[in-house]
């Protein structure tokens, strides 16, 4: 019997560490979570572009399919390469952000150019051309799944970088953590906005009230606005994370200059208002991050196009264009 109690004790003690380690894992993710506020300001802006245009009963399943793709993207692979980085080759982890920043910048900066100056050769038109929804439905969820995979590693890294010295298995079960609360915050919200014009088409066609579906029809008729503010800001938001993470990655490999004059610039207009210092900070930051986006991100359009994309059909047989 008293080998049983101090067994039964032992197990005690193991529960209690275990669900302090828990306690650790979840305030460690919650506060790691915060710090990528913007990034899924980003994600969230940008996925649902991607099912724009598509019948409805297709939205959700595709979501699923992007949440699916998005969690395999941190778990399966983001996970393991900043766990190994991190604790084997942590040189090795700027040059990979600022690989992921170039994409982006050149993502954001083409949907710009496309806007004022509109372009469409053959291969384009072929490749826009809605023959087969089929294979244009598995290319947009190939496309937004490229895009999360970008924009995750951003959030895991900045994850990884807020958590404390610890083992191994601590850093994995908080990114764990981190990646599956934030991949569900993520795409519920993608679900609730491009489903919102579905639910209030219901609410219109079915309520009793004249009001309720009044509310209903106005639901429906602020989608589409709302859908394209989406994709404006999901533009802003490629070029600004992607110019953030090219100014910061520059300055963490030596090149001071230009982290430092946009920070002295934000100091500057933060003083001259007065009010809302950190606020102001922050909006001049993005700006100019914004601004070194576009400028990058241009300045590489003829690179992916005349250089990337022909290389990429040589080796792969696929269009340049594409």
């Amino acid at each position: 019997m008293s080998g049983l109690l101090a067994l039964l004790d032992d197990v005690a003690g193991i529960a209690k560490v275990a669900a302090a380690s828990v306690d650790d894992v979840a305030a460690a993710a919650a506060k790691a979570g915060t710090k990528t506020a913007g990034v899924l300001i980003d994600d969230a802006a940008v996925t649902p572009s991607y099912v724009t245009g598509f019948k409805p009963d297709r939205e959700l399943p595709m979501i699923g399919k992007i949440t699916l793709g998005s969690l395999r993207n941190k778990l399966v692979f983001l996970l393991p390469i900043a766990l190994l980085l991190s604790n084997f080759l942590p040189q090795a982890i700027t040059p990979l952000l600022m690989l992921g920043g170039s994409y982006l910048c050149f993502e954001g900066a083409e949907k710009v150019f496309h806007h004022f100056f509109p372009h469409g050769d053959h291969a384009v038109e072929e490749d826009m051309d809605i023959q087969d929804p089929a294979h244009l439905e598995e290319e947009k969820v190939a496309g937004a799944i490229k895009t999360d995979f970008i924009l995750s590693a951003e959030i895991m890294t900045i994850a990884l970088s807020t958590l404390e010295a610890g083992s191994i298995w601590m850093e994995a079960a908080t990114l764990a953590v981190i990646a599956v609360g934030i991949t569900v915050a993520v795409y519920g919200t993608v679900a609730l906005i491009v489903k919102a014009d579905d639910v209030g088409l219901h609410i219109a066609q079915n309520a009793r009230l004249s009001v309720t579906r009044a509310f209903g029809r106005g639901i429906v008729k602020a989608m589409p606005p709302l859908l394209k503010a989406l994709s404006f800001i999901g533009t802003l938001a490629m070029l600004w994370v992607g110019g953030n993470i090219m100014i910061h990655g520059l300055h963490d490999l030596g090149l001071h200059a230009p982290y430092e004059a946009i920070h002295h610039l934000a100091e500057v207009a933060s003083h001259s208002v007065g009010v809302a210092t950190g606020f102001v900070a922050w909006v001049v930051t993005a700006a100019c991050d914004g601004v070194i986006g576009v400028i990058y991100g241009m300045a590489l359009i003829p690179v992916a196009t005349k250089v990337i994309g022909p290389l990429i059909s040589k080796v792969t047989g696929s269009s340049a264009a594409h």
